[in-house]
């Protein structure tokens, strides 16, 4: 549910979009820019192929490059529905701007024109890779699963002219460079997490959100559902979780929540971007918006008044009553049978008004309600100092100066069976400070420039982890001081893309110097999206 309408500033860049014909980035860049450095070279006709983000595992240029034209068809298997899901998807994305009908039809009706392609013996190619081949008579894109052609539709997408993001018939020609690409992603989770509790976002600033992880390749979407300042999913065994606990966010304005039908949204849309969604309930800290809904879940009985500021570990729930457990068994529950994903987050970290010993029990009863109902445990890292259930994942959020005797205790975890999602705060947290100048965001983690969030190796992080331990990275945007979508752009671009390009290239592809020019090449995308950045100094931006 929707209390309140909140970002007029966006909507008044959407219509000088209309009146205009530029990006909601463009009307809004001198205003929201940290700093200029100008230099990279204007847009190629023909984007050299691979030159894209993240960086494809193997490029073979070869030959002319393939033209999309009016008479262009995509072609899908017919015996396919995900397939032919993802030709209307990709007929979307082009029909704006090309003008071109870009007929969906079966394979045999599109010759010289794009065909996508399943291919179930094509096993190197993994759940998520794909093959494209360019050439003049036709373009190929061939994958093991469907979620491989829509990677391989975003690669297809990026090596586009940028204009083919926007909303309005543009001049072309709109050729692909010639050659082959052959890809897989080095870890299966690629994730990004939006904290929906410090500041409400209404179910079309997520898919928007999820439309500009998608062109990232990344396939997971954390949402951070509750916390101190607000819970955002409808609950019916606790009504006032969202209605009273809902009320409200940082600040004190208004907040919202989403039904359980608004939350099936979010997640079937996510579904159809082949992204899962991690729900997360913050637990035994970060609480204060459930204490406050119900006075019986405090150790006092008394129920505290809600919270609106940003200072962490001051709350908890009551880890010795057993009317806790019940409360805990409820939610998950529920929310475990709106997520058709793998799992379900508790939080865990910041606990700092839990005592060790309550900690653990409080982990130690909550781990098993979560396989009951079906789904496995993520947990912030905090949940090393218990006993990690088996098949969790626990997310690391320390930084280079944690200390040594904390990372190796996250690190005995993973070579006792646990896998890692690594999120270092000072590298991944896309809501920290990009220097001091930075508007918005916090500092406590230091200032996260674009280089530092993209230049560290996942696979030796963390002292002692195996190798074969972390399953990926995810980069979190905390909302304390995010209360538009504007200001998610900001935070998130340009390291977004850094996070995604470490967890889909090879290690071996990992160069600065190489990626600061593709990057930089992705601003007429971000223009013609509408997304807004912060012009960091350390890339050669081209002129505005």
């Amino acid at each position: 549910m929707r209390q309140r309408r909140r970002i007029p500033r966006l909507i008044g860049s959407l219509l000088l979009v209309a009146a205009a014909g530029v990006g909601c980035g463009e009307a809004v860049a001198d205003s929201r820019t940290d700093g200029r450095n100008g230099g990279a070279a204007a847009e190629p006709e023909v984007r050299p192929l691979g030159r894209i983000v993240p960086v494809p595992a193997s490029v073979t240029p070869e030959g002319e490059p393939y033209t999309l034209t009016r008479a262009t068809r995509i072609g899908v298997d017919g015996a396919s529905p995900e397939s032919r899901d993802v030709g209307r998807y990709l007929a979307g994305l082009l029909r704006p701007a090309t003008g071109f009908p870009l007929p969906v039809v079966d394979a045999a009706g599109a010759r010289g024109g794009i065909r996508l392609r399943l291919d179930p013996d094509d096993t190197a190619l993994g759940d998520e890779g794909y093959r494209l081949h360019s050439a003049p008579d036709g373009l190929t894109l061939t994958a093991h699963a469907p979620a491989g052609l829509f990677r391989g539709v975003q690669t297809l997408r990026q090596q586009l002219p940028a204009a083919v993001e926007r909303r309005s018939v543009q001049t072309g020609p709109w050729k692909i460079a010639g050659g082959t690409i052959t890809d897989t992603p080095r870890y299966g989770y690629r994730g990004a997490m939006l904290d929906v509790a410090r500041h409400f976002f209404t179910v079309d600033e997520v898919k928007r959100y999820i439309d500009q992880l998608a062109l990232y390749k990344v396939n997971t979407l954390h949402l951070h559902l509750s916390d101190d300042q607000g819970w955002r999913i409808a609950v019916d065994s606790w009504p006032r979780l969202a209605t009273y606990g809902g009320s409200t966010e940082v600040g004190g304005l208004p907040g919202g929540y989403y039904t359980k039908e608004q939350y099936k949204e979010i997640v079937r849309y996510a579904a159809s971007r082949y992204q899962e969604v991690i729900p997360e309930i913050d637990m035994p800290g970060h609480t204060f918006a459930a204490l406050a809904s119900y006075a019986e879940l405090n150790c006092d009985g008394v129920a505290p008044p809600l919270y609106t500021g940003i200072k962490v570990g001051l709350s908890s729930l009551c880890a010795p009553k057993p009317v806790t457990y019940d409360f805990v068994d409820d939610v998950i529950r529920e929310i475990a049978a709106l997520t058709p994903g793998r799992y379900l987050h508790i939080g865990g970290d910041e606990a700092h008004s839990t005592s060790h010993a309550d900690y653990v029990t409080f982990m130690d009863k909550v781990q098993p309600v979560v396989a009951k109902y079906g789904k496995k445990v993520v947990g912030w890292h905090q949940l090393t100092g218990t006993t990690p259930a088996p098949g969790a994942l626990v997310q690391y959020w320390g930084l280079d100066r944690t200390p040594a005797a904390e990372k190796e205790r996250v690190a005995a975890a993973a070579r006792n069976g646990a896998g890692l999602i690594l999120s270092p705060a000072d590298r991944t947290y896309l809501d920290m400070k990009y220097t001091k100048d930075t508007r918005l965001g916090l500092a406590w983690a230091g200032y996260v420039e674009v280089r530092k969030s993209y230049d560290w190796n996942p696979a030796t992080y963390l002292p002692g982890a195996p190798e074969d331990a972390v399953r990926g990275v995810e980069a979190p945007l905390w909302t304390e001081t995010l209360a538009t979508t504007d200001d998610l752009d900001v935070m998130a671009f340009p390291r977004l893309p850094g996070v995604a390009e470490l967890g889909w290239s090879p290690a071996s592809t990992h160069d600065w110097d190489t990626y600061k020019q593709r990057l930089a090449e992705q601003a007429p995308r971000f223009r013609a999206l509408g997304i807004d950045w912060y012009r960091s100094p350390e890339v050669p931006w081209p002129a505005e």
